[in-house]
């Protein structure tokens, strides 16, 4: 079981930006490609953003342009930089490996776009 802490949710308006962390073991950063996903509320969890442990990244398609997604091997850090925010990316994000791993799921941080 890894465990992953994610924070940099809040509130922004249409348009706005936010960034989020996820801090995780080390030793999980030098062997797995990591990912962002999230989950509005009543609907599935979808994947948003995967980069590889060799710094390579891809998108869903509903977020390709205005997410990008980093990682800090010193830091033991990912990044997720949400720009152009919209009401449809309210949801909970949270990070994981990738392919994830059900039994590493943390409490995740709520994005809320909403003016």
């Amino acid at each position: 079981q890894v465990q992953f802490v994610e924070s940099g949710g809040g509130l922004v308006q249409p348009g706005g930006s936010l960034r989020l962390s996820c801090a995780a073991p080390a030793r999980i950063f030098s062997i797995y490609n990591l990912a962002w996903y999230r989950q509005p509320s009543g609907k599935e969890r979808e994947r948003v953003a995967v980069i590889s442990r060799y710094g390579s990244s891809n998108y869903a398609d509903s977020v390709k342009g205005r997410f990008t997604i980093s990682r800090d091997n010193r830091k033991n850090t990912v990044y997720l930089q949400m720009n152009s925010l919209n009401p449809e990316d309210t949801a909970t994000y949270y990070c994981n490996v990738y392919p994830a791993l059900n039994s590493s799921w943390a409490k995740g941080t709520l994005v809320t776009v909403s003016s």
